[in-house]
This record gives structure tokens, C-alpha cells and sequence, in this order.
């Protein structure tokens, strides 16, 4: 079992640079939750066959997980408690300037959504990143934005730009 508390910041991706993902390899991802409450929620991952339990308790930039490992069966057993609460994503890892950028590529209902997420050793850390120019709009603390929400609710119709005033669509 592994318990730690994480500092996270997350930027909707407004575009994808050319060849940004084309050399690398994604890893599947399906997560699914058994139980959410305002500020903590139980979910299944499946990481590229690497099966988790988690409890995370917070949202926003501070929260803590804690992750169980799981067997096939055990995830398989429990998976259909899930339904109607679950994201499909791909995930890329980029090397950005001493921090690692995780991008996720949402799939079937979420899809075209993607997601930065960048985690930090400390809350001043954090604040101190810049992101990369694809990523400029923060969600960090925009609760349609957090995966439990995307899972229960969808994809959000738009997001207005705090730093441009403009609205971006989400949709194809």
C-alpha cells in the first residue's frame, strides 16, 4: 500500500504541437469509481494491464492518494460496480524542462478533451512551473474538469479563458 500527498496542477490542452506525441507510445487507461463524496472518491485503474485501487481524498492542487495494487480478477470482480462512472484515456509521458508532463488523450464520450497534468514535490514548486504553450488554460481547480466529474457528467460545454476572456467549445 502507498500513501503520499501530491501537489498537481492540470491545463486544458488548446492544441498539440506538431510530431508532439507521434514518437511516442501511449499506455490505455480505464478508470472507474466505486464511490465518490466531495472530497474523496474510490477508483479502479486499469494502467496498461496494471491494476490499482485508489482512495483520494482533496481535490485541487493538494490531495492525497492512496493506492492499493490489484490482481486481474480482483479488478475484473469489481469493474462493473463502476459503470456509469468511468473515463478511457491514453496517456503520453514528455520530459518538460526538469518536470514531467502527463498528457491525457480522453476516448469515446470525452473525446476530443485533453488534459496536463504536471505533479509537484511541494506547493511552492508548483507554482513556480510555467506551462508549455499548448497548455495555457489551468483547470487545476475547475471541478468539471476533475476526472470523477468527466466520469459522472461529461464533458463540459466550455471553459472561458481567464487570461483572454474568450470561450473555448469543447466539441468536434
Amino acid at each position: 500500500m502507498q500513501t503520499e500527498w501530491e501537489f498537481e496542477r492540470k491545463f486544458m490542452v488548446t492544441f498539440v504541437p506538431e510530431g508532439l506525441l507521434d514518437t511516442r507510445t501511449p499506455v490505455n487507461i480505464r478508470q472507474g469509481y466505486l464511490s465518490c463524496e466531495f472530497d474523496k472518491q474510490i477508483c479502479l485503474r486499469d494502467e496498461g494491464g496494471k491494476f490499482s485501487m485508489a482512495v483520494t481524498q482533496g481535490i485541487g492542487l493538494k490531495h492525497r492518494e492512496t493506492r492499493i495494487e490489484l490482481s486481474a480478477s480482483q479488478f475484473n470482480d469489481l469493474w462493473p460496480l463502476t459503470q456509469k462512472m468511468r473515463v478511457e484515456k491514453q496517456r503520453y509521458r514528455i520530459d518538460f524542462y526538469g518536470a514531467q508532463l502527463v498528457i491525457d488523450v480522453f476516448t469515446g464520450t470525452l473525446a476530443p478533451l485533453k488534459l496536463v497534468e504536471v505533479e509537484f514535490d511541494s506547493e511552492i514548486s508548483s507554482r513556480q512551473f510555467l506551462p508549455p504553450d499548448f497548455a495555457d488554460i489551468e483547470v487545476t481547480h475547475r471541478k468539471e474538469f476533475q476526472n470523477i466529474a468527466l466520469a459522472r457528467f461529461g464533458l463540459p460545454d466550455r471553459i472561458i479563458s481567464p487570461s483572454f476572456n474568450e470561450s473555448y467549445r469543447l466539441s468536434v
